[in-house]
């Protein structure tokens, strides 16, 4: 299933390694590779499944603050997301800037974090959040939209229509939640992805902090108003729920 599918079925509903998890704010240390920091010696230092991992100073800075204020289950979900969109992408023959994409991907579940998590839609307290890191560290403001658009949406069915560095966050996202389209992805490439960025529990872990944020926030939980009309006028329908479709995504744990 893909992005797309899950939101028009669901609604817009939002939706990790072994790093230190502490809660923080962004660091100053910049490692010099990504994957050799999170994904240990056994994974190649510049490529998982044939994907690049970008290693700008901004990406660098990016992933620190990622993986500071997130549990490492949540940070290899947002790498395995620029993975997989990385990989559909290039299936659907898109050309895009692999350094706002990555990250995108990276920061756009910052809003599911203790540091990050507010009153607002989970989705626009990790755009806003990574807009306010990215003006410190001197990201154009063009560029900023970008990666701002792609974070607010990954859990839209809007975002699906905009350029490919925005739509392919909440395809890579989708894809980690529910399972990549065979299609797009083969087989040996999502074990590699795995491999390089365990799942850790993802599926309990994940639905258990969104389930954590909207106890804290219960108006954050995003909703559109058809929704409601629908639930007022149409009682008798009974929509599956995105907790389900979880639970049955193709993934052992």
């Amino acid at each position: 299933m893909n992005r797309r599918e899950l939101v028009l079925g669901c609604g817009a509903v939002g939706i990790g390694l072994v790093s230190g998890s502490s809660r923080g704010t962004e660091s100053t240390n910049h490692p010099a590779d990504i994957s050799a920091q999170v994904s240990g010696p056994e994974v190649s230092p510049s490529t998982v499944a044939g994907i690049t991992l970008p290693n700008s100073q901004i990406a660098l800075r990016a992933t620190e603050l990622s993986r500071s204020v997130s549990p490492p289950y949540l940070f290899n979900h947002c790498v395995r997301t620029f993975l997989w969109g990385s990989l559909i992408g290039r299936t659907q023959g898109h050309h895009f800037d692999e350094e706002l994409f990555y990250v995108a991907c990276v920061l756009h579940d910052l809003g599911l974090t203790d540091h990050y998590q507010g009153a607002a839609p989970f989705e626009i307290q990790g755009a806003e959040s990574a807009r306010e890191f990215l003006q410190k560290n001197g990201m154009s403001k063009e560029s900023i939209e970008i990666v701002w658009d792609g974070i607010a949406m990954h859990a839209s069915a809007i975002g699906t229509y905009k350029r490919p560095e925005i739509a392919l966050v909440g395809q890579g996202a989708g894809a980690d939640v529910l399972g990549p389209d065979p299609a797009q992805v083969k087989p040996e490439a999502a074990a590699e992805i795995h491999k390089a960025f365990p799942r850790l529990d993802f599926k309990s872990a994940f639905v258990k902090s969104c389930a954590d944020v909207v106890r804290k926030y219960p108006r954050a939980a995003s909703q559109g108003f058809m929704r409601d009309v629908r639930d007022r006028f149409i009682p008798d329908f009974h929509a599956k729920n995105f907790c389900d479709r979880v639970a049955e995504a193709p993934f052992s744990e």
